[in-house]
Order: structure tokens, then C-alpha cells, then sequence
């Protein structure tokens, strides 16, 4: 067993959006982003086979999901619940420190 923290070892270059899994299982995947300054290219979305659970650990972050009609911002401990196929993007993230995201990817 390895104990590891979610707050340690951050990229120290974010010039793009880090992915990592912490967990990988078949209908499972549990990950960590992080984010500074980052948002989903103009023009695309999300659209996922899997459900997705995700929480903002630290920072802030702008949350569209189509046809929700407004821009649901995540400040530390909130999360929402994505449907698969639910076609979602992310707006903005706090340019001046690091958004820490938990997503957790699952299937019934």
C-alpha cells in the first residue's frame, strides 16, 4: 500500500490542463485534475460513455452543462453529479492559483 496526498506533487508547469488517474478499474477510473487559467476549447464538448462525479478540492471553476442555461460555479467542496452523455464544458478556472478537481468516471 502506498499512502499518497492529492495536494502533493502538483506540476509546476501548467501550461496545459494536468490529467492523472489516482485509480483505474473497469467500469471505474478515479482522477485528478488540475487546472490554472484553463477552460475546454471553444466550440467543443464534453460527451461521455460513463457517468462522471466531480468536486473542486481548491480553487473555483465555471461548470456549463448544455441546456442548463447558466454557468454553475464550483468554489471548494462542491460537486455535481454528470450524466453520461451529458454534454458539458468547462468555462473558466481561477488564473492566479490552482483548481484541484476529483472526477469520478463510473458505469452501472
Amino acid at each position: 500500500m502506498n499512502l499518497s496526498n492529492v495536494f502533493e506533487n502538483l506540476p509546476q508547469d501548467l501550461k496545459e490542463e494536468f490529467f492523472e488517474d489516482l485509480l483505474r478499474m473497469p467500469r471505474l477510473r478515479i482522477e485528478r485534475i488540475v487546472s490554472r487559467g484553463h477552460g475546454t476549447p471553444k466550440g467543443f464538448w464534453y460527451d461521455q460513455k460513463q457517468h462522471e462525479w466531480v468536486m473542486v478540492l481548491k480553487g473555483r471553476a465555471g461548470l456549463n452543462m448544455e441546456g442548463c442555461g447558466n454557468v454553475l460555479v464550483l468554489n471548494p467542496g462542491d460537486w455535481v453529479n454528470i450524466p453520461a452523455r451529458c454534454r458539458h464544458r468547462v468555462e473558466w478556472t481561477e488564473p492566479d492559483e490552482e483548481t484541484i478537481w476529483l472526477a469520478i468516471h463510473y458505469s452501472e
